[in-house]
């Protein structure tokens, strides 16, 4: 090699690609977290196995992309506390005639 081809390379500010090693974040409007988290907790007021079903997805999608998983923690919540009402007013007779 020569001594200006040597020199350039060395002096050259050559940076990495950006998300050097990483994965690069998902589009903006790619990720279906949102979906996911807002039909886990509509459906947590009606059909809970369902709402936990939904509520799975959100939190994998989340972790996926890398936000938060707030809605998916909610329509846990809300499924837990539908679930326990349920059990509640079938164990209290409200259900039998």
């Amino acid at each position: 090699m020569t001594a200006a081809v040597r020199s350039y390379l060395e002096d050259s500010t050559v940076t990495p690609p950006p998300y050097y090693g990483q994965q690069p974040p998902a589009a903006a409007g790619n990720d279906k977290t949102t979906l996911w988290g807002v039909l886990g907790i509509v459906f947590a007021l009606c059909c809970t196995p369902l709402a936990i079903v939904f509520a799975i997805l959100s939190l994998l999608e989340a972790r996926k992309v890398g936000k938060q998983p707030i809605l998916a923690y909610v329509a846990f919540g809300v499924a837990a506390l539908g679930l326990i009402g349920n059990i509640i007013y079938f164990a209290s007779g409200g259900f039998s005639r």
